[in-house]
């Protein structure tokens, strides 16, 4: 797990929880390593330590500090086919990261970390523009729409839609959709009358998914969430090929 609580790992609490699920019902002992993700900015090269591990998760979080190790964690899951899983920040950081790195566009950013970048691909919620920071975060559930033939659609049993539970202030901005025209990132998931990606998914790839929403919470020990069932499964292939 890459992040920058790593002293506090209470504040990943359901995210464990929910991979105790997934690897339980797998018969899989689980073992997680806290990475920080600031070691990836002053060292690059300390990115293959990835290589030695049987998937990674960028789980939710704020602000600038790390943020840049975690977008070279996400190109790097990417390049090397390790499972990832992006979760809310992790979601927003793969998408800086896949726009910078396989669409060229050097420059993007989520204007959390740069208010004055040129090409703000993750921009706070178009309704909160005129708001202070206090209380504009956008919570609770939300219907999901799935596309058809997509990956997370046949991983959540072919339904129209979910429900899923959301916590965050910033979002995909739209206006970049067209730059994934024709690439290997597909947005398989939409909320809010389509205005709202909510999944992205790597194609050719063993398993890269990431989400705005915290599947974590939709987690039980009787059927744990769908996403992090299939992490652990292609994390438990991994662990098997390697």
């Amino acid at each position: 797990m890459v992040g920058k609580y790593i002293s506090l790992k209470d504040s990943y609490v359901s995210v464990n929880e929910a991979l105790s699920h997934a690897s339980v019902s797998q018969n899989f002992k689980l073992k997680v390593d806290w990475l920080d993700s600031e070691i990836f900015e002053k060292n690059k090269e300390k990115l293959q330590i990835l290589n030695d591990y049987h998937g990674v998760i960028l789980p939710g979080g704020f602000g600038v500090r790390g943020s840049e190790g975690k977008i070279l964690v996400a190109n790097y899951c990417r390049i090397n086919k390790i499972p990832y899983l992006g979760i809310c920040f992790g979601f927003q950081l793969a998408l800086v990261s896949y726009l910078r790195h396989a669409c060229g566009i050097k420059d993007a950013n989520s204007i959390e970390i740069n208010p004055k970048t040129s090409n703000p691909v993750i921009h706070i919620l178009p309704e909160q523009n005129d708001k202070k920071l206090g209380g504009t975060m956008r919570l609770g559930n939300h219907k999901i729409n799935l596309v058809k033939n997509t990956t997370a659609y046949n991983i959540y049993g072919k339904q129209s839609s979910i429900s899923r539970r959301h916590r965050h202030r910033y979002e995909f901005n739209t206006i970049y959709k067209p730059a994934l025209k024709n690439s290997d990132l597909i947005l398989s998931g939409f909320s809010d009358n389509n205005k709202r990606a909510e999944i992205l998914e790597i194609k050719n790839h063993p398993f890269y998914f990431a989400t705005q929403y915290h599947p974590e919470f939709n987690s039980t020990p009787e059927k744990s969430e769908e996403l992090y069932h299939n992490f652990i499964k292609h994390s438990i292939k991994r662990k098997i090929s390697l």
